[in-house]
């Protein structure tokens, strides 16, 4: 089974305790039993099931006599069972700004170790740093053109050659010329190889000497499952592997036992790969995994998401407009294009509890992305005065649009629909005043919950707290957001939500 299927498989066992009236040994050992068969499915070892199996017993048993929630006891101990066995104690690399930084990529052949080269320069490049690529694959015939083509799709400067056949003059030339262009992370591709060529070992060797890498990451193809851990160990013990990227967990049924495999070999993963494009790359928390994968969200994720990509200086006229009920056609462009610089929506949605880990499916996912682009296509062929209004478009107008936008007359009609609907629940929300005085949402939670959730039902549209996983759903995410230690912060900078009012100068 994939991951989204293995999450829902333990997910459902789970859910069992839920239901029950009275949780003994019995019920735990079948629920146990249930949750073992989706892991050895997934390929997990059975050593690391029947650990898992043992410790959570062990704490039912301990805490079977004290007045405890046994629902929450075992699904707090799964979730920690499963995050032990994902964890490495060793610390993954970082990159240090102002520093230059050699990462060396090495891996098996058709591990997607180019690609993953790419992502991992794409996903810096996104963050603000200056990198760069090396070809130093001499032993795959189009080797260079892949890189090449691939460097140019996402403008990373690259180099390599159609000439020179040894790799570590390649890499050594490579890496010398970006750093005296300043480059801070520089990342050096090297041929892909078995763990029996030693031929191919010995050059992976000699480039680590000669390029000198402050990491060296090991792509890993999770498609061979709990062999991932031979193949992580063999390159362990010919090159210092500090890091781990785990690619194509997206498609088929031992992405599991690779997890759990080449986390056993104490090497830490640092990313995974889901998917062929360039943004399909995610950081990798064993915490934070496991309980998206279990559909119970990861909100310090959601929000780390949100901040990435709002522009902090505009929330606070956002967020003011929305407490008096005021919601244009812009505003919900703006929102568009913070939707689309997130990356994955499938990997965005799963950090909300409740979602699960596959709320969209692929073919799904790229159907929204679609739709938005070109929701965002009818709003640029908007006037200023249309963007700025209520929606209210006479027929004149809405053929204009569609015409100038390449879109339908119908495509316009269902992007106003959709504006109308939200409009609705932000001018619903104003009048319940969920804010009060600047936005004390969670003080508010905290005294009368009944009251807030009353409120809140009113407020929000029926179809849409289905989606949300129902009101009890959102009520929980409300109260791990006022638990967070960085969400009053975040709240503050975006206008004053959940805390004091800020200190700014007025307008």
């Amino acid at each position: 089974m994939v991951l989204a299927e293995l999450g829902k498989s333990i997910n459902a066992a789970l859910q069992k305790l839920n239901k029950a009236p009275v949780v003994d040994e019995a019920l735990v050992d079948q629920i146990l039993g249930e949750i073992a068969m989706a892991l050895l499915k997934a390929d997990v070892n059975a050593k690391f099931i029947k650990k898992l199996r043992e410790d959570v017993k062990m704490e039912f048993k301990l805490c079977q006599e004290e007045n405890v929630n046994h629902q929450k006891l075992i699904q707090k101990s799964v979730v920690d069972g499963l995050t032990r066995m994902l964890e490495s104690d060793r610390k993954p690399f970082q990159p240090k700004k102002g520093k230059q930084n050699v990462i060396m990529f090495v891996g098996l052949q058709g591990s997607g170790k180019t690609t993953t080269c790419t992502k991992y320069a794409y996903y810096y490049q996104k963050k603000g740093w200056k990198v760069a690529l090396v070809c130093a694959d001499t032993f795959r015939a189009g080797a260079f053109d892949q890189l090449k083509q691939n460097a140019t799709k996402v403008r990373v400067p690259f180099y390599g050659s159609y000439t020179e056949a040894d790799p570590v003059q390649i890499a050594q030339e490579g890496v010398n010329v970006f750093k005296k262009e300043a480059f801070e992370i520089i990342i050096v591709d090297t041929s892909g190889r078995h763990k029996q060529e030693n031929d191919l070992f010995e050059e992976m060797k000699q480039v680590e000497a000669a390029v000198k890498p402050d990491d060296i990451v090991f792509v890993m193809d999770s498609s061979i499952g709990q062999a991932c851990y031979d193949q992580a160990l063999a390159f362990k013990k010919a090159v210092n592997v500090g890091s781990v990227i785990i690619t194509k967990l997206d498609g088929h049924a031992k992405g599991g036992g690779a997890l759990s495999a080449v986390a056993a070999t104490e090497s830490p993963i640092v990313f995974i790969g889901e998917g062929e494009h360039f943004d399909d790359l995610e950081s990798f928390e064993a915490s934070s995994f496991v309980r998206r994968l279990l559909g119970l969200g990861d909100i310090n994720k959601l929000f780390q998401s949100v901040k990435d990509v709002v522009n902090m200086r505009d929330q606070p006229q956002l967020i003011q407009k929305l407490k008096e009920g005021k919601f244009s056609i812009r505003d919900l462009q703006t929102q568009f294009n913070s939707v689309l610089k997130l990356g994955s929506l499938n990997q965005f949605m799963s950090a909300i509890p409740g979602m699960g880990s596959s709320v969209l499916s692929k073919g799904n996912e790229k159907e929204s992305i679609k739709r938005i682009q070109r929701f965002l296509c009818i709003m640029n062929s908007m006037t200023q005065e249309e963007l700025d209004g209520e929606g209210n478009l006479n027929f004149c107008r809405i053929v204009r649009i569609a015409r100038g936008s390449g879109t339908s007359i119908e495509e316009v009609h269902i992007l106003l629909d959709e504006h109308k609907k939200l409009s609705k629940v932000v001018g619903n929300l104003a009048k319940t005043n969920l804010g009060g005085k600047r936005g004390n949402e969670f003080d508010q939670l905290k005294r009368n919950p009944q009251q807030m959730m009353q409120k809140m039902k009113g407020a929000i549209d029926p179809s849409m707290l289905q989606k949300l996983g129902g009101m009890d759903n959102v009520m929980n995410m409300m109260k791990q957001m006022g638990q967070m230690d960085g969400i009053q912060d975040l709240m503050k900078q975006m206008g004053g939500m959940g805390g004091a009012p800020g200190k700014g100068k007025r307008r």
